[in-house]
């Protein structure tokens, strides 16, 4: 299987496949890089070079019991990025993935970057705090720890048929299909115990906000504003206020796990993105 290997030995498993502008999928919590793989398919299939990674703890990759936090998870991404040489980049980060190429943008630049997009995001901070007053209570993610360390299988599920992809809803338009909803458990369970419980923290409580602010490439953010994992007025509402020039897609009524729900949506609005879209 191809890796690439980090400073601490970590080993990150990647696909690539086809040709052309390098497109990088980053994945959310606790999910890895086949979550991404209908968009991958599509973007291989329409002219693009797709590489999709599994981050340290998650899927294939090395289950480290360190390095489980935003700053180390960039580096891993620079280490793949640089060791395959990409330069034109577009980085595409879903859920806890969007911390992790905002965070990889501001602390190794734009040089090999052209674009920037983030679907349903963590940015720029979940946590409420004093400063931060519209974000989620702590409590909120206490209980996602305390499923994890206590039952993690039926929290997968309990997410998978719920808010994650709005089966909760009512409307054929939010039935997801036993097998998109078993998909998420099977990748949710090969997540390693200590990164996924660690991960909490580093999606819920680091503060993306100056990262957002230095983003320096053109940038598209979409949110469905029926979001129950990020809410819209948390997360893709105030990311594209704070990204100088971001151009905002809300998906009214959809939930978070768009990559899934929306396909063709999605695909055909990255697409157009990539494809408009030249680095100055």
């Amino acid at each position: 299987m191809p890796h690439v290997t980090t400073e601490d030995a970590t080993q990150i498993f990647f696909r690539d496949f086809g040709s052309g502008s390098p497109v990088v999928l980053s994945h959310g919590w606790p999910l890895n890089g086949d979550a991404w793989e209908a968009a991958a398919v599509f973007l291989a299939t329409n002219g693009h070079r797709v590489i999709a990674h599994d981050r340290r703890g998650h899927g294939r990759s090395t289950q480290t019991w360190h390095g489980n936090e935003m700053d180390t998870y960039a580096d891993d991404l620079a280490t793949l990025i640089d060791t395959l040489d990409l330069t034109n980049v577009t980085l595409v980060g879903h859920s806890t993935g969007g911390g992790e190429v905002v965070r990889y943008l501001a602390r190794h630049g734009s040089r090999r970057v052209a674009r920037l997009v983030l679907v349903s995001a963590v940015p720029p901070l979940m946590l409420r705090t004093e400063d931060n007053p519209e974000g989620l209570a702590l409590a909120t993610f206490d209980a996602l720890r305390t499923g994890e360390a206590t039952g993690r299988g039926q929290l997968y599920r309990d997410l998978a048929d719920g808010p994650f992809f709005g089966n909760n809803r009512s409307g054929p338009e939010n039935a997801v299909s036993q097998g998109v909803r078993d998909a998420f458990w099977h990748q949710s369970m090969a997540c390693g115990h200590r990164a996924a419980y660690e991960c909490i923290a580093a999606f819920s409580a680091t503060d993306f906000r100056a990262d957002l602010r230095a983003v320096d490439v053109p940038t598209l953010v979409i949110h469905g504003d029926d979001d129950q994992i990020v809410p819209f007025d948390v997360g893709g509402k105030r990311s594209a206020d704070l990204i100088d020039g971001a151009v905002l897609k809300v998906y009214e009524g959809r939930p978070h796990g768009l990559p899934d729900t929306d396909r063709a949506r999605l695909h055909a609005d990255l697409l157009a993105f990539i494809n408009s879209t030249e680095r100055n």
